[in-house]
């Protein structure tokens, strides 16, 4: 197994179980402890993961998000697949609000050059990916950076959404389960997130596998409100289908 691929299936243990020790990590993977503890060094410089004695914890267990750089390096052929899929949500004309979020940067830049879209964004990196497309016309909701997610927050963020109305939301999430819904570490970013949904027709909401089963903080939404869950094939059949008893219809790309 390579390096890129351990590096993969270690940080899944992590966030699945809230913790992973060396040795089950080596003895899952079939390596050295060694090698297990020289990733672990990685990951946790890289800002992946916590590394504690005997092992490793999420950086959500404990009030910590990784930086929008670090997530941009994870999951990426399931984000891809989701991406793919969230396609269908987007109107060839029309308008939609579009999270900050890596996955939901992927889907921006699939999206084909002959829609006329009005775009409404809290992340002025997606700002930038699009900026320049003849046929969309993007609006960037004000307020303050948060440098871990490069989104605008805040009241000035969430007043901007006053009188606005499009076709879809499409919101990430950092956590989805049946008893709490959709949760994310920051108030902030639970605001704006709350704020996105209530102003669009259909609520779409894209998570790849390592969400599901995940609580943090602030819960900014209920799954009876959401019309979509686009995840990839990880998530095991019995924990969509708990999703779908509580209103929205879960894709699996």
């Amino acid at each position: 197994m390579y390096a890129p691929q351990r590096h993969r299936a270690i940080l899944e243990q992590v966030i699945s179980f809230g913790h992973a020790s060396v040795q089950v990590l080596a003895e899952s993977l079939d390596v050295t402890p060694e090698t297990i503890r020289r990733d672990l060094t990685e990951l946790h410089q890289q800002g992946l993961l916590r590394r504690v004695h005997g092992g490793a914890m999420p950086l959500t267990r404990l009030g910590f998000e990784p930086s929008v750089d670090s997530r941009s390096k994870l999951m990426l052929e399931e984000k891809d697949r989701i991406a793919y899929a969230a396609l269908d949500e987007i109107p060839e004309e029309g308008a939609i609000i579009v999270d900050a979020g890596t996955t939901t940067s992927r889907l921006l830049t699939l999206i084909p050059e002959s829609y006329k879209l009005t775009i409404v964004t809290n992340s002025v990196l997606h700002a930038g990916l699009v900026a320049l497309r003849k046929n969309f016309n993007i609006i960037v909701l004000g307020g303050r950076v948060r440098g871990n997610t490069m989104a605008c927050v805040d009241q000035t963020a969430v007043d901007c959404l006053n009188g606005l109305f499009a076709d879809v939301a499409l919101v990430g999430t950092n956590g989805i389960s049946a008893d709490r819904g959709l949760t994310t570490p920051d108030q902030s970013e639970s605001n704006i997130k709350r704020a996105m949904l209530k102003s669009a027709r259909r609520k779409v909401v894209l998570a790849d596998h390592t969400k599901f089963g995940q609580d943090h903080f602030s819960t900014f939404g209920e799954l009876k409100h959401i019309d979509v869950v686009i995840t990839d094939s990880g998530v095991k059949d019995d924990i969509a289908a708990d999703i779908e008893k509580l209103g929205p219809m879960v894709i699996q790309a």
